[in-house]
Formats: C-alpha cells, structure tokens, sequence
C-alpha cells in the first residue's frame, strides 16, 4: 500500500537528525582539510572503504546480515553510485577550490532536488504550495550563491560550486531511491552501499590517481580521513537511514538544513575562512525554502 513518506517527526527523531547535521558538518571541514593533499578519487575511496570495513567488523556477525546483503546487491550498488561514489567525488572536487562553509550551504539544496526528484518518480510525495514554495525559495538561494561566479564577479570558480550542487542533485535522486530499503535495518543498507561505493570507487582511483605514487601524508591529515571514514561516513549512514526509515525521504533530507551552520563555525574556527554577505543570504534563502518544504512555515496546501 503506498505510504506517505513525508511523516511528522517526533523529539527523539528531530534528536537524531541534529546529532547527523552536526556529524555531517564536520564532514565538509574534515573533507577540506584532507583534499589539500589528497586527491579526490583517492579520498573518496578512503572514506567509503575505511567506512565500510567498520560495519563489517561491527555489524558482520549478525544473523542473516550477508545474506540481505547479497539479496540485495544490485540496489545497493545503484545506491552507493548515487548516495557516495558520485556526490562525495563532486564534493570533494570542488573543495579543492571552495571552502568547508559555501560547499555544505550548497549541498543545503538536497530537500529542494529530493522533492523535484519524487515529483517525477514517485506518486507519494507529490507537489504542495508548501513544497512549490519551498523549492522556490532553495533555488532562489542557489542562484544568488551562483550568479557572481557565473559572472565572473565571485573568487570561487563556477565549476567548483557546480561541482557541490551536482552532488546535491545526486543526493536527491538517493532520498528517493532510498525509500526501497523501508524494513531493511539500517546497519545493513549503510554497510552494503559503502562496499558497493568502495568496489566502484576503487579502479576509479587507480587509474586515476595511482595512490601508490602520492607521499604519505601528515598525521593531522590522516586523522582527518579517518574522522571523516569512521564517524562523519560510518556511523552517519546508520542514523540517516534510521531517520530515513520512519519519518520519509524529504524529512530526513532536512538534515542539511542543520549542516551549514557546523562547517560554517568549524571553517571559521579552525580553517580561517569567512562568511560572505552573499553567502548569508544565500543560506537565509535556502533555510526559509527548507522550513517550507517540511511545512515548519505553517502553509497549507492541498492535494
């Protein structure tokens, strides 16, 4: 029977989903500072199968935990293209060039692409003046983050900022894919997608980057790839899909509406980084469509 995947959330799922939107705003700062000496492919594939080789440890020995696995191979591997392989190597590729900060108030834009996305492909979550709204305003705030570079008026480089919308983008196609692994328990789905992230990733990285050949890097640096693999990677795709599982994909899609703010404070901390006046506005924007899009604003609409 079709369900309504855009549920209201109570205290101890709003908990879970702060908890993931400052884990995932380290995300962005940890990212920042191992891509300085890190190519992409390779950090990518760092992350994902250090992440994986955790859950396996952790969770490997459960009852029928390989055999969902394998049932369910094809789906996870679709999953771990859309949900890491391709966003995590935009992000990352476009963190060469901008800060821990622009780059997650551009993957804020994730609810609004989630929502276009499930217009399209689902008959569930269709379209509301509260979602219409929603959208509008998030598109709104990327466009104002985007237009100087587009006119050539902004430091950082439109490919780079395109770089991290298109890894929202990806991630809106995964909110809704998502949704096939309802009943399957979270820890499996999140250690089946990274292995499957890691199988992709890892000739990607070979023939790409040819890791053997880079220098090893600094401690500081590999405490960030493991920060970033084991808590920002790992253990943040178990709350995810736990959100994901009762309260629906644009909900738990909301959770970039509380990552900003982290790797916000965290770059200006730690990475000397500033916030823009454009960029404020650009996030107030996509802050204001976020609420819309889960009807925090008090719109109503109709089906």
């Amino acid at each position: 029977m079709p369900h309504t995947a855009n549920r209201s959330m109570d205290l101890a799922t709003w908990g879970l989903l702060v908890l993931l939107g400052f884990i995932w705003g380290g995300s962005f700062f940890f990212g920042r500072i191992a891509v300085q000496h890190v190519p992409p492919m390779t950090l990518v594939l760092f992350r994902v199968a250090l992440a994986a080789i955790a859950l396996h440890i952790a969770f490997g020995r459960m009852p029928g935990f390989y055999q969902t696995l394998t049932s369910r191979w094809r789906a996870l591997m679709i999953m771990g293209l859309i949900n890491n392989a391709i966003p995590f190597t935009l992000i990352f590729i476009g963190q060469t060039q901008i800060g821990a900060g622009l780059a997650s108030i551009l993957n804020a834009t994730t609810p609004v692409w989630a929502v276009l996305v499930a217009q399209v492909l689902t008959t569930d979550e269709k379209i509301t003046a509260a979602k219409l709204i929603g959208c509008g305003l998030g598109l709104a705030g990327m466009i104002l983050l985007i237009g100087p570079s587009a006119l050539g008026l902004a430091d950082s480089p439109l490919w780079a900022m395109l770089a991290a919308i298109g890894a929202a983008i990806s991630y809106g196609f995964a909110a809704t894919f998502g949704k096939r692994f309802k009943g399957v328990p979270p820890r499996i789905t999140a250690t089946g997608q990274l292995t499957a992230s890691s199988v992709i990733m890892l000739p990607l990285a070979v023939l790409v980057d040819q890791p053997w050949t880079l220098p090893v890097p600094s401690l500081e640096v590999i405490a960030a790839i493991l920060a970033l693999a084991l808590v920002s990677t790992a253990f943040a795709y178990i709350l995810f899909f736990r959100i994901l599982s009762v309260a629906g994909a644009t909900s738990a899609s909301l959770v970039t509406l509380l990552v900003p703010p982290a790797a916000i404070v965290l770059g200006i901390l730690f990475l000397g980084e500033t916030l823009s006046l454009t960029e404020a506005l650009g996030l107030g924007l996509i802050a204001l469509g976020l609420l819309s899009l889960d009807n925090r604003l008090g719109i109503r609409g109709r089906r």
